[in-house]
């Protein structure tokens, strides 16, 4: 009796070592089957190729790892898709030499990436996407035609209100339509160059100068001139061609240059984070002055004339819901010195580099970086609910 006895103690102490490991797998198990899979696309065909790489590098440095696993692809300015192992090779610029291709396969079963290495093909099955892509072939609503196909929750606008709000022509005719005040404009296609005279002509008779000339579809700055006469309108306006075949020419508005960060839609109520000023070291906040002059700065919580700061909050809300927004936007605006508020545009994956406004102004707002991405990614995950 004593022999079982002592049998059946070593048995039972066996089986409750045995019962605990069985419980911390399957709390471990359950932790990790918990965890999302984050699917991060950087880079682009655009003229932002570099401004989406040091954006990417910022938001996977702050996905939650406690709740996120990340897959990164990075799209060379080729269009060339590659799988990406970590972070690092995108801050010190070496993912371009990856083996490995890898795509998102548009099917709504599989919601898959399939990475293609050599002969071998796997495929990795994903949660979520952030497409931390700016300019054309990103924020234009093409990738999210992608995810659309495969029904893939992924941050930011879909594809009406990206490609709306890429297009600075289409997005003025949204915001005309929303009663709200902005530059005036006339559009000019690149096929209407070859009688430069007539557009100059068109021109003049419209604004007096200086006037700003813009691309339709293009992002941070890249391809804007001012001109002070028509040598210059016309220089700019080959410059502007050269990015897009649809231009825009505005009057100037004499202003400080105000940001909003607006959240939400869906099921979450649309708010503006608050507002933020842009006080550029140059005429205009160009390429150049945004990202490779250091006496450029950013302010968040300017204090602005009047009902201004109001105002500017307001109209990026109403601005945002008229281009059935989603996720996130900067909208940007003139305050001029009498408090006038005048529309700019309209940017639905805004910069997440280190002087990117849509991060300090939503930091002030109480959410820093980590907080602010998961927010992102759970506004993504409801975006099919109905």
């Amino acid at each position: 009796m004593h022999g079982n006895g002592a049998y059946a103690e070593v048995l039972c102490y066996i089986s409750a070592v045995l019962a605990m490991e069985i419980a911390l797998s399957a709390r471990k198990g359950y932790k990790e089957v918990m965890k999302k899979t984050v699917l991060v696309l950087f880079g682009g065909q655009s003229s932002e190729h570099e401004v989406s790489c040091k954006s990417a590098i910022n938001v996977i440095r702050n996905v939650d790892p406690a709740l996120f696993e990340t897959v990164l692809i990075g799209i060379t300015k080729a269009g060339e898709w590659l799988y990406v192992d970590s972070v690092e090779e995108i801050e010190k610029d070496t993912w371009r030499n990856s083996s490995k291709k890898a795509f998102m396969a548009p099917d709504a079963v599989e919601k898959s990436v399939v990475i293609l290495d050599g002969e071998h093909c796997s495929k990795v099955k994903v949660d979520v996407a952030i497409p931390v892509l700016h300019g054309l072939y990103g924020e234009d609503g093409t990738v999210q035609g992608i995810f659309e196909l495969a029904k893939l929750p992924y941050v930011g606008c879909g594809v009406f209100a990206s490609s709306a709000s890429m297009d600075k022509f289409y997005t003025k005719v949204v915001v005309d339509r929303a009663g709200i005040r902005q530059a005036a404009y006339e559009p000019v296609f690149k096929d209407e160059l070859s009688d430069m005279d007539a557009v100059t002509a068109r021109i003049e008779g419209r604004f007096s100068y200086p006037v700003f000339i813009k691309p339709a579809n293009e992002g941070s700055s890249c391809g804007i001139t001012k001109a002070e006469n028509r040598e210059m309108l016309v220089s700019g306006l080959r410059v502007a061609a050269e990015h897009d075949r649809k231009i825009l020419v505005e009057e100037t508005i004499v202003g400080r240059e105000i940001e909003c960060a607006v959240f939400g839609g869906g099921k979450d109520p649309v708010v503006a984070f608050g507002v933020g000023e842009v006080q550029a070291a140059a005429d205009y906040y160009d390429y150049d002055a945004k990202y490779n002059n250091p006496d450029s700065k950013t302010v968040v919580g300017p204090t602005l004339p009047g009902n201004a700061a109001e105002e500017v909050m307001e109209s990026a809300v109403k601005i945002f819901r008229a281009v059935d927004g989603y996720g996130l936007a900067r909208v940007d605006f003139f305050v001029c010195e009498d408090g006038t508020v005048v529309f700019n545009e309209l940017n639905t994956l805004p910069g997440f580099t280190a002087i990117s406004m849509y991060p300090m102004i939503a930091e002030a707002a109480g959410y820093d970086k980590k907080a602010l991405i998961s927010k992102l990614i759970d506004s993504a995950m409801k975006r099919y609910e109905r």
